[in-house]
């Protein structure tokens, strides 16, 4: 018997490699043997192999098996390659034609019943494998959709290890054109897979879940007007008030004045929440920009990424192109919230482990919301708030000053009145309404920055700021004169300069005048100007 390859995808953050899957089935005592840098879930794949193949009517071969996976520095984790094992293992045995299982890519994890089950990062793996030239993929039935999303690759769904072994061995070469979406149609075997032939893209709206608004927000016109300026630019904001002033509120509703994503932004949002399993099964393809909001207990791990064997993405990168949303941010541990600071400076995070270190992508809209003192009482309730000073200054030192310095927009939020929020509501404005402002905006920075990599104002690097895109000198001077009294730092000002761009592409004009820098300023510091 000669030795039959099969190739497959090791994911590490949310890239992936290609993998040859080698099987050698020779003489010496029976027993099955992986080599290739494997993790435990891998190491335990022999097992869960053997009982699928037996369970599948096919004669286990009573000689010694040598699967070698390659390259063997490159480690491997998960149940991914059990499909392909099997797969090799099986031509190997002479079950299956080796030369059917050298060009396909096979990912999937098995049963012991020989159930092809579905597995985390597809999107991703079949990216690669198409970067490598593969024309087939064979994935589980349940990840097909998913899969279907990557052009010019056909996505063959596999139920259960028989019914791909019998496809594998037909010479039928009939087959029949499936749609898929995100491509052009594609071919597939008829019978294979006991599902639905290839994925349908989908909104990742539910029909039936109730979609905040931002006309539902009453009072508060300052912070409204801040919340569409972050929308317009891609700022981060900050809000302190105390409780029921519409924190929560206004944040939860960031997302519905945002575009939707772009393509391969969709594409790499949907990759990342692949890899972390948090993709909706009935949602292949995520068009809305994500909404992250971790508890206050979080740690750094959950915040940033990692993990003690396969290292995971974050919240940081869930909200990848999103919204980040830290309630209570005082609550947080003050190591998760300084460790904020290079990713957004960055757009990315690097999480490092004995094994290597993994990049994930992290360009995200952070929104912080605090209480103005530890008790959150309102100071003119009955039992009104009796913080020492020096409590409520420790309580809010928690949001270090370079922490703040990279907030674009803050705004202190306010008690209403019942008059104020009847009159409110006379200008209050629906999301759609605000996001046609924004798309608007959004548009007129995306024709500036033709042939440039920045989407958005919050992109624009401090270079660019101060030579092409600087404002006039009129314009400048009253941030000078803050920037020479100390009240702004040298970030401080190029983050001023950026929602003076917003402001200028709300309003409709080429570049900013001094209105619009006073009120950016205003914004920076959280006063109306």
């Amino acid at each position: 018997m000669a030795v039959a390859r099969t190739r497959c995808i090791a994911l590490i953050g949310v890239t992936g490699h290609p993998v040859d899957v080698e099987a050698d089935v020779g003489s010496g005592m029976a027993g099955l043997h992986l080599i290739g840098m494997l993790d435990t879930a891998l190491s335990e794949a022999r097992d869960r192999v053997r009982s699928a193949v037996v369970n599948s009517r096919y004669g286990w071969p009573d000689a010694r098996i040598t699967v070698s996976l390659f390259p063997a520095s490159l480690p491997k984790r998960g149940s991914v390659f059990d499909l392909a094992i099997a797969v090799a293992l099986l031509a190997a045995a002479g079950v299956v034609p080796r030369a059917r299982v050298v060009e396909p890519f096979f990912l999937g994890e098995l049963g012991l019943d020989g159930s092809v089950r579905p597995v985390r990062g597809v999107l991703p793996a079949v990216l690669a494998a198409a970067g490598a030239g593969a024309g087939t993929v064979v994935v589980p039935v349940h990840n097909a959709a998913e899969a279907g999303l990557v052009p010019d690759v056909t996505v063959i769904p596999a139920a259960n290890l028989g019914e791909l072994v019998s496809w594998l061995r037909s010479d039928d070469p009939v087959t029949v054109p499936v749609p898929v979406a995100g491509s052009a149609p594609r071919t597939e075997p008829p019978h294979l897979g006991g599902g639905p032939g290839g994925a349908r893209s989908s909104s990742p709206d539910d029909p039936g879940e109730v979609v905040p608004d931002l006309g539902d927000v009453a009072g508060q016109p300052f912070a409204r007007r801040a919340l569409e300026v972050c929308a317009a630019g891609g700022h981060n904001f900050w809000m302190l008030g105390q409780p029921g002033t519409g924190k929560t509120m206004l944040a939860e509703r960031l997302p519905t004045l945002l575009p939707p994503l772009g393509r391969d932004e969709a594409l790499e949002v949907t990759a990342i929440h692949s890899v972390a399993g948090a993709l909706p099964t009935d949602r292949p393809l995520l068009t809305r920009p994500p909404f992250v909001a971790p508890h206050h207990t979080a740690t750094v791990a959950a915040v940033i990424g990692g993990g003690s064997g396969m290292i995971r993405p974050g919240a940081v990168s869930l909200a990848h192109r999103g919204v980040l949303f830290m309630d209570e941010a005082p609550e947080y541990s003050r190591t998760v919230l300084d460790s904020l600071r290079q990713p957004l400076e960055s757009g990315r995070v690097t999480v490092s482990r004995a094994l290597g270190s993994v990049t994930f992508p992290a360009r995200f809209m952070l929104v912080l919301a605090a209480n103005q003192c530890p008790c959150a009482r309102p100071s003119g309730s009955d039992d009104p708030c009796r913080c020492a000073p020096a409590a409520r200054r420790r309580y809010l030192a928690r949001l270090s000053g370079p922490l703040l310095d990279r907030i674009d927009v803050k705004a202190t939020l306010y008690r209403s009145t019942r008059r104020e929020l009847l009159a409110d509501r006379r200008f209050i404005e629906p999301s759609q309404v605000v996001a046609e402002r924004v798309l608007i905006a959004r548009e007129r920075a995306a024709r500036r920055f033709a042939g440039r990599p920045w989407r958005c104002n919050a992109e624009m690097p401090t270079r660019a700021l101060h030579t092409d895109h600087r404002p006039p000198p009129k314009a400048m001077s009253p941030l000078l004169r803050c920037l020479d009294s100390g009240e702004l730092s040298a970030r401080g000002l190029d983050r001023v300069i950026r929602v003076a761009w917003t402001l200028a592409d709300l309003g409709g004009r080429d570049r900013p005048e001094i209105e619009e820098t006073n009120a950016a300023l205003g914004l920076w510091l959280g006063e109306e100007r």
